[in-house]
């Protein structure tokens, strides 16, 4: 079934729902009073440097300066693309890409690697110093009383590809399992030697043809050519790059074929809407942007708002009478599930079997909805057969597949938990939502209006 999208405007507020076979599938909300700096790409000045802590602060021009680990620090590439100037004899990456003839690849000969990062193992190739200008991204947005969390190793997102400028690599999503896709995917970006930098193919490039992904190389790494330059020119602290709003990430990261229309209720907005559209996708798509004129509110017309309001609810219930318990911490959500009202002659096993099945799609399809992320512990009800755990799990991973965070997920243990993880980098639904409870010291939350 195709999917449609929803785009909800309001004085400070912009809501997003993806609507897929008649069902509420995505939720995105973005508020004026929460700005988020996730993904831009700011020229810093380094503060102070930790190495008990392996990190050092950078002035980004924000309330709190930024965390940088040290291991995230590529020093040599920054100056050199800081301080390098363009050769005009030099043919550019895109003249590559899009005039050399496909070069095959010889038997035997490996991918370019890119560099380590935090988790290579691999130190830093020079210390920091104080006062140094560096070009960091966004990676996490500031939480409670710590500043944005940083790193050198920037990327820009395309529809298709992310640009890497620091990595001579060619990466395909895992998502995209043929391998004769992912060789035709890596073949068309590898039709040159790239010197200057990489991509990262994305989930959503799979089938599309070569003047596609070509064009979408040119569009990123324009864009980089703009970082750098504002780099060169201003001084820190200084944001070179700032990430598009909900919109045009509803854009780049949601309009594919499978999506049948975008309506949206705010005649301004839509004007960018159709923007947007022209330049990341082309004229053909801007049939299935609506502008909605009803006096109705667009999520009431579409007959969604009750499940817009249950996004807050603690328990989730299913046809079948059970439910699940999603309950967020500040250091583990914790989700378990019940059988509640069902009601079946099968044995216990079968029954266990039959509710968890039914509830592993749910729990992924509430984890995007909440947009809940870090360590995730799910209680399912036991079940004895390793058959029954292993289909379980193939449930719940084939799922969580969908989702556009990367998500670990281990064995259900002998106690019947799984544990796993979902990335996050914002801010959490209910931290936007929701403030601590004044009248009891902060034991219940006040949903913010």
């Amino acid at each position: 079934m195709p999917k449609d999208i929803l785009i909800h405007i309001a004085d400070g507020e912009r809501r997003v729902a993806v609507i897929d076979n008649k069902k509420l599938d995505d939720f995105y909300i973005e508020l004026d009073r929460y700005e988020s700096f996730l993904g831009n790409i700011y020229k810093g000045k380094v503060e102070s440097i930790l190495p008990s802590i392996n990190g050092a602060f950078v002035n980004v021009g924000q309330e709190k300066n930024g965390f940088l680990y040290l291991t995230d620090a590529d020093h040599s590439s920054l100056e050199n693309f800081l301080h390098k100037k363009p050769d005009a004899h030099q043919p550019s990456l895109i003249d590559r890409l899009l005039n050399r003839k496909v070069k095959k690849e010889e038997p035997g000969e490996k991918p370019h690697s890119g560099r380590g990062g935090r988790g290579s193992g691999g130190k830093a190739e020079s210390p920091l110093k104080v006062g140094q200008e560096v070009l960091v991204q966004v990676e996490k947005d500031p939480f409670g009383t710590k500043g944005p969390r940083l790193t050198t190793h920037v990327s820009i997102p395309g529809r298709f590809v992310v640009y890497m400028p620091y990595d001579n690599h060619v990466g395909v999503s895992q998502k995209i399992e043929s391998p004769e896709e992912r060789h035709r995917l890596r073949e068309i970006i590898k039709e040159c030697d790239i010197k200057e930098g990489g991509f990262i193919i994305r989930t959503v490039s799979m089938n599309q043809d070569k003047a596609e992904l070509l064009n979408d190389a040119k569009f990123v790494y324009e864009k980089w050519q703009q970082v750098l330059k504002l780099a060169r020119e201003k001084k820190s602290p200084f944001l070179v790059y700032k990430e598009g709003d909900i919109i045009w990430k509803v854009v780049r990261d949601h309009l594919r074929e499978d999506v049948a229309s975008i309506h949206i209720d705010s005649k301004e907005e839509h004007e960018k809407l159709l923007k947007y559209v022209e330049t990341l996708v082309g004229q053909k798509a801007l049939k299935k942007i609506h502008l909605h004129r009803g006096e109705t509110n667009i999520f009431e017309a579409h007959k969604i708002t009750k499940a817009l309001e249950e996004i807050y609810d603690t328990k989730v219930y299913l046809k079948t009478g059970a439910y699940v318990v999603i309950e967020p911490t500040e250091g583990v959500t914790v989700v378990d599930v019940n059988s509640g009202r069902y009601k079946t002659q099968a044995s216990p096993e079968e029954a266990a079997f039959n509710v968890n099945m039914e509830a592993a799609p749910e729990i992924a399809r509430q984890l995007r909805l909440r947009d809940l992320g870090g360590i995730i512990v799910i209680d399912f009800i036991d079940m004895m057969r390793e058959e029954h755990k292993r289909k379980v799990l193939d449930v719940l991973r084939g799922e969580l597949a969908k989702d556009m965070s990367k998500t670990e997920v281990n064995k259900i243990s002998s106690l019947g938990l799984v544990e796993m993880t979902r990335e996050r980098a914002g801010k959490t639904l209910e931290s936007i939502k929701f403030a601590p409870c004044p009248y009891c010291q902060g034991r219940g939350k006040v949903k913010i209006d």
